[in-house]
């Protein structure tokens, strides 16, 4: 629960026949991040395979495999099992032939759309000329007109100007043109020409006529179009079998693809000699039983395997997992989104789960709203098909409810007035907003303090004992920021008793002076070590010690007061449900339509307050949990575990 899994380092020695089944076993299995052997480990003699060349033909493959799937317009499909044992050039062919068989039938149905589509176009240019009932080879035989038939932009044609007369007879726009047949008198021709030119104007001419009119052309046109949409029916008719026919085919020939290049990838990294592969990485210490029973199998008892803890490998090489239940799965996601802790960091999963949905809902507190999201919450949980899914609806769920508690203590029900007597403490504004505030710069000291608390024991799980006891979130952090506190708390007793210098000393002056001396100290310790070749010197040490010893002073003050906005936010869900009653009272004596007026004001009122003050006080609650709590002790630098997998992810 505190802690990430614990993770062992493998070594696994297989011959060089087994090395691609025990990869697909392991690939089944999923317990196994796959690593680079350190060159410390390889035996000797070795090698490297480089499998460039075939992972650039498997992307090849898969970019066609893509194609095809569009031009069969497969959406998704079933996958038939791969044969295991295929090899690329296999791949290939069988990919080959399914191209053999679609190509002909596209580049067909290609054919008749574009036949489809310049009879559109022509049938276009030929109903500029319908109303001219004469043989339209006869046209441009006219010895004193001049004829142009095309098309040009929209806008140019709304302001086009000839310098000559001239008759135009636009179409109805299409594809963003203006069809058009200009005509003029044979002397003013060029003039109207260059005219046109200048506005975009594209000329176009029409295939020769033969003596028939627009009206005799177009009917034979729609013949033409009527039987172009009879092959088109009959190609697409023919391609859609051929999808249904080879879908699963090819569905399972993409798993294949994809599963090859992992495996191609990952064997890359396997150091080699002529007849062994060394398989190297890291594993969960619950999965080692599993994985030795499954790699015994696998290799029919021909595996060296050696599992060992992680003592001497660095932290920052170390994969991180965390592993939660069901109820702390879902504050994963918060700590994820920051980042991940070192492998022998604390996990904060449990301070975060507990901290956050009571921030929440002091800030949110009313029954009614937070009865609603925790409905939303759990119909989200039972809805959902995914794992993540599922963790958003149990996070709604715990903030609906925690709302609902922290309404009961303010009284709030929906906001409305006459409930408020029925609370078990008192209301955000009507109440004492002062003792509001110290709650919850209370509920700050205890939240930075569990911080102050997890970081001395990372530092001392990590023998980092300069910064864990003089540190200033060390145990020197602790003196000084609970010394602070208890000067403040009981200023009176302690003068009176004459403590107060002694006091003052004791935990202000020393945690700050230690504060100032850490850095320096570390530096003298590095160089007794004779690890402090590239330090800058003990001055700079020094000087960034005092800069950081008022940076700390400054820090806890400015961190415990930013948990006042656990109030300030409380107060201002109450006060967006006060106005929207305050409004309703306003509007409810209007004859007529005031006690509509009235209840649309309250329930508009209450969603506008759901909607802001939930994204506010989910937002500010998660503020405070990465500024003032994980400021303290989390580094988010861990690496994600991320196991080899040859199988869809699960949910």
């Amino acid at each position: 629960m505190f802690s990430p899994v614990p993770m062992m380092r493998l070594s696994a020695i297989v011959l060089e026949r087994d090395a691609r089944a025990t990869l697909r076993e392991l690939g089944r299995l999923r317990t196994v991040q796959l690593t680079c052997a350190p060159s410390e480990e390889n035996p000797a003699p070795l090698r490297f395979p480089d499998y460039t060349r075939e992972i650039a033909r498997c992307d090849r493959l898969r970019s066609r495999l893509t194609e095809l799937r569009r031009t069969l317009d497969i959406k998704s499909a079933p996958p038939s099992p791969a044969p295991a044992e295929m090899t690329l050039p296999q791949a290939e062919c069988l990919l080959a032939e399914l191209e053999r068989m679609s190509h002909d039938l596209a580049s067909r149905r290609e054919g008749v759309l574009r036949r489809s589509d310049e009879l559109d176009h022509l049938s276009v240019q030929i109903r500029l000329l319908s109303n001219l009932n004469t043989p339209l080879d006869e046209i441009g035989r006219f010895e004193f007109l001049h004829f142009v038939t095309g098309s040009m932009p929209e806008k140019p044609f709304e302001h086009l100007t000839v310098e000559a007369a001239a008759v135009f007879l636009p179409q109805p726009i299409h594809q963003g043109r203006v069809p058009l047949v200009a005509v003029t008198t044979k002397s003013r021709g060029p003039s109207m020409d260059n005219t046109l030119k200048r506005a975009g104007f594209h000329p176009e001419k029409l295939p020769p006529p033969n003596g028939r009119t627009a009206e005799q052309w177009l009917a034979e046109m729609r013949r033409d179009q009527d039987e172009n949409d009879t092959e088109l029916g009959q190609l697409q008719a023919a391609i859609e079998s051929l999808a249904a026919q080879y879908s699963s085919t090819l569905a399972g020939l993409e798993v294949w693809v994809d599963t090859e290049r992992q495996l191609l990838q990952a064997e890359q990294s396997f150091a080699r000699t002529q007849s062994t592969v060394l398989i190297t990485g890291w594993t969960p210490k619950a999965a080692e039983i599993e994985l030795r029973k499954r790699l015994s199998e696998c290799t029919h008892g021909r595996c060296v395997l050696e599992v060992r803890a992680p003592t001497d490998v660095p932290e920052k090489d170390i994969p991180v997992l965390l592993r939660h239940s069901r109820l702390l799965r879902p504050f994963e996601m918060l700590i994820t989104a920051y980042g991940l802790p070192k492998y022998r960091e604390l996990a904060p999963t449990l301070f975060v789960a507990i901290s956050y949905v009571l921030m929440f809902g002091m800030m949110f507190g009313d029954v009614g709203h937070g009865f609603l999201l925790a409905l939303a919450g759990l119909g989200v949980k039972l809805k959902s098909r995914t794992a993540k899914g599922r963790d958003l609806g149990t996070l709604l769920l715990f903030n609906g409810l925690a709302s609902a508690v922290f309404g009961a203590v303010y009284g709030s029900y929906f906001g409305v007035p006459q409930l408020k007597e029925h609370a078990l403490w008192r209301d955000p504004l009507e109440g004492q907003p002062i003792a509001l505030m110290r709650l919850a710069m209370g509920a700050g000291v205890v939240l930075m303090s569990c911080g102050l608390v997890l970081n001395i024991l990372n530092r001392l799980r990590h023998q980092e004992w300069i910064e864990g006891v003089l540190g200033k979130f060390g145990i020197m952090g602790v003196v000084f920021y609970w010394g602070a506190i208890v000067l403040v708390a009981k200023a009176a007793a302690i003068r009176a008793q004459g403590w107060w210098s002694p006091a003052l000393v004791a935990f202000l002056g020393m945690p700050v002076l230690c504060w100032a001396i850490k850095d320096p100290l570390e530096l003298f310790v590095r160089r007794r070590a004779g690890a402090s070749a590239h330090d800058e010197g003990m001055m700079v040490a020094l000087t960034e010690s005092l800069v950081g010893a008022f940076e700390g002073v400054m820090l806890y003050l400015a961190n415990t007061v930013s948990f006042v906005r656990l109030a300030a936010y409380a107060m201002s869900h109450a006060a967006l449900l006060m106005a929207a009653f305050t409004l309703a009272s306003e509007v409810s004596p209007v004859p007529g339509v005031g006690p509509v007026l009235s209840g649309l004001v309250v329930v508009l009122g209450n969603l506008a307050a759901m909607l802001l003050e939930g994204i506010v006080a989910s937002v500010q609650a998660l503020r405070l949990e990465y500024y003032e709590f994980f400021g303290k002790f989390f580094s988010g630098e861990g690496q994600s575990f991320q196991p080899f997998s040859l199988a869809a992810p699960r949910t």
